[in-house]
C-alpha cells in the first residue's frame, strides 16, 4: 500500500477515495479500497490506497486521537509510504474540536514537522487564500456553515482556528510561495518545521496549486487536508505504482431508497427538488421521534409501499429549527436518536431487498454504514464532484452513495440512483 488515509467521517472518506481511484489524467488512479471503521485484517496485496473511515469528527478530542492513532498503526503495518489525515473541505470543527489535536498527534507519532494543512478543494468551490477559507465567493463564516448545528464555523481564518485547538504554533505557506513552485514550497515547509511548527496552513486556489503541494510533499510522512489534497497523488506516484484500474461501472438495478439527515442548504434544496419532481417523501419530526410517535417500521413501510418511485425519508430542517430542537431536548440526545433511527431503517430496508441506497449527511452515513455492518467497499463511478458510487459485493449486490451535506447538485438524489443503475450521470 502506497497511501494510507485516515478520514474523520464516512462521506469524506468516500470523497477522497473517489479522488484517489479516479485520478486526473489518462494514466488513471490508484487501486483504492475504503474500509468502514478500523480493519481487523490486512489489506489485499494489490491495494495501492487504503482509506480508513472513522466516525470521529464530532466525538471528544481524546477519543478522536485514540481512534486515529489506531488507524495509523494499521496503515503503517500495511507498508504505507505516506499518511493523509482527511477532514472536511469546510474544516468542520469547533474551537475545542478534533482536527488540531488529531493532526498534532499523528505528526508526533510520525516525527513529522512542517505538515501541510490544506482543506482547499477548488472543484467543489473551497479555496484557501492568506490562510482564510472560502466557499465559492464567500468567506467560510458567511457561507451558511456558521449555522452548522454541530460544528458552526464562525471564523474563516484557519490559522487562528487551529491555534485554539493546538498546543504548538501554526505556520503559514502563502499563495505567493506556492506559486513559486514545489521546491520553494518544500523549503518553506522545512523552515517552518525547523522553527518548531508542526502544522502549516497552505494556500491553494486552483488545481495547479494542489499539484504543486503534491510535488512538494512527495516524500512527506504526513499531509492533512480535504479531498483536493490527493488530487495529483496518482500522477506524482506514477513511477511507484501499477497501472490503475478504472472504477467499477456495472450497475445495480434493484429496489431503491433515500435517507437524509443533513440540515445543510444543499441537502434542503435537494429534498425540495426531489419533492417537486413528484417523488414520495416522508418527513421525520424529531419531537415525534423522541416521543415515540414515529418508529423505524413506519419509514420502512413507507419505502416498501413506494418502491420504484425513489422514496425519500428525511429529518432535515432549517438551522433555526434544529437549534430550537437541540435546546429543548439536548444535542447529544437528538443526534443519538436520529443516528439510531436511520441506522435501523437502513438495516431493515437492505434486509427487505433494497439494493440502491442514497444517504445524505456525514453523521447519518456513519450510522447507516455501522448498522449495515460493512467492512469495506469498492469505489465506483463518480455521481457528482466528491461523491462516488460505493459497491458492496455479494450474492445480492448493494450500491451506496454517501453524500456530505453540502455536496451534490439540486437533482442529486435522482442522478445518484441513475448512476447506481448504470445509466451514467
Amino acid at each position: 500500500m502506497l497511501i494510507g488515509v485516515i478520514a474523520d467521517d464516512f462521506t469524506g472518506a468516500s470523497d477522497i477515495a473517489n479522488v484517489l481511484a479516479r485520478g486526473r489524467t489518462p494514466a488513471g488512479g490508484l487501486r483504492t479500497t475504503q474500509f468502514m471503521g478500523l480493519p481487523s485484517q490486512p489489506a489485499a496485496a494489490d491495494c495501492e490506497a487504503g482509506v480508513v473511515s472513522l466516525k470521529s469528527r464530532s466525538i471528544a478530542p481524546a477519543d478522536a486521537v485514540r481512534q486515529s492513532l489506531e488507524a495509523l498503526a494499521w496503515l503503517r503495518a500495511q507498508g504505507c509510504r505516506q499518511i493523509i489525515f482527511k477532514y472536511c473541505s469546510t474544516f468542520d470543527s469547533t474551537p475545542e474540536g478534533n482536527i488540531g489535536p488529531v493532526a498534532e498527534a499523528l505528526a508526533e507519532a510520525l516525527d513529522a514537522r512542517g505538515v501541510v494543512v490544506c482543506p482547499a478543494f477548488p472543484a467543489a468551490g473551497r479555496t484557501l487564500y492568506q490562510g482564510h477559507l472560502f466557499v465559492g465567493d464567500r468567506l467560510l463564516s458567511e457561507s451558511g456553515l456558521e449555522a452548522h448545528p454541530l460544528t458552526p464555523m464562525t471564523d474563516p481564518d484557519i490559522r487562528r482556528w487551529l491555534r485554539r485547538q493546538c498546543r504548538g504554533e501554526v505556520g503559514h505557506a502563502p499563495l505567493e510561495t506556492v506559486r513559486r513552485g514545489a521546491a520553494a514550497l518544500a523549503d518553506c515547509l522545512a523552515a517552518a518545521g525547523n522553527a518548531g511548527r508542526r502544522l502549516v496552513v497552505t494556500d491553494a486556489v486552483d488545481d495547479t496549486d494542489l499539484v504543486t503541494i503534491a510535488e512538494a510533499t512527495r516524500d512527506a510522512r504526513l499531509v492533512t487536508g480535504g479531498s483536493g489534497i490527493a488530487l495529483a497523488l496518482p500522477d506524482v506516484l506514477s513511477s511507484e505504482r501499477a497501472a490503475g484500474s478504472s472504477a467499477a461501472a456495472d450497475g445495480v438495478s434493484g429496489p431503491e431508497a433515500i435517507l437524509a439527515g443533513s440540515c445543510s442548504r444543499a441537502t434542503l434544496e435537494q429534498i425540495e427538488c426531489h419533492r417537486a419532481g413528484g417523488h414520495p417523501v416522508l418527513p421525520v419530526d424529531v419531537a415525534d421521534l423522541l416521543a415515540g410517535r414515529i418508529a423505524p417500521g413506519a419509514a420502512v413501510d413507507f419505502a416498501r409501499q413506494n418502491a420504484g418511485r425513489a422514496p425519500l425519508v428525511y429529518s432535515s430542517a432549517s438551522a433555526e429549527r434544529v437549534r430550537d430542537t437541540q435546546a429543548a431536548f439536548g444535542r447529544e440526545v437528538v443526534a443519538g436518536r436520529l443516528d439510531a433511527f436511520f441506522g435501523e431503517v437502513a438495516r431493515r430496508l437492505v434486509g427487505d431487498g433494497v439494493q440502491r441506497l442514497v444517504v445524505a449527511g456525514g453523521e447519518t452515513s456513519g450510522a447507516v454504514v455501522s448498522a449495515l455492518g460493512l467492512t469495506s467497499v469498492e469505489i465506483g463511478p463518480e455521481i457528482d464532484v466528491g461523491v462516488p458510487v460505493l459497491r458492496v459485493r455479494g450474492d445480492r449486490p448493494l450500491a451506496l452513495a454517501l453524500k456530505s451535506g453540502n455536496f451534490g447538485s439540486r437533482d442529486f438524489f435522482g442522478k445518484a440512483l441513475g448512476v447506481m443503475g448504470g445509466h451514467g450521470r
